[in-house]
């Protein structure tokens, strides 16, 4: 299993390109993990996926991006030239790097966690930040004209 819950709680994860990376997971994450596998214990083996689906084969990432659609379907967020985008796990996670970056977490470890090679792309959340920041300063002083 690719889970550890112990006093460093992480996961090892398999992703696009072929990569593997390890990331830590708060403790309140762990717990709800261990629950979670303790609930479902009598339909999966040890070395199971831990998110099954009802025929108790693993949840695919195709199945993550279907119950993420399902679930923000009502959620309508518009491009900068008014289309319509749908959230997708991606936007999560690019709206989580740009959290981490607002946290004041450094990009390098934000590029690490992201499991990409150059910084050059890691640094486009930064310009958007900046930008986001510019933005804000521009309706501050239209606010106190």
């Amino acid at each position: 299993m690719h889970l550890e819950l112990g006093s460093e709680p992480r996961v090892l994860l398999h992703g696009k390109g072929d990569k593997w990376r390890t990331c830590p997971l708060w403790m309140r994450t762990a717990g709800l993990m261990q629950d979670l596998l303790e609930k479902n214990r009598q339909r999966r083996h040890s070395n199971d996926a831990v998110f099954l689906v009802h025929n108790s084969t693993p949840l695919t990432r195709f199945g993550i991006y279907k119950i993420v659609r399902r679930h923000t379907v009502k959620v309508v967020k518009k491009s900068a030239d008014g289309t319509v985008r749908h959230i997708s796990p991606h936007v999560l996670r690019h709206t989580t790097a740009v959290h981490l970056l607002e946290a004041g977490v450094e990009v390098n470890v934000i590029r690490a966690w992201l499991g990409r090679v150059s910084l050059e792309t890691t640094n486009r959340y930064a310009e958007i930040t900046l930008r986001v920041k510019v933005d804000a300063l521009r309706t501050c002083e239209s606010v106190s004209l």
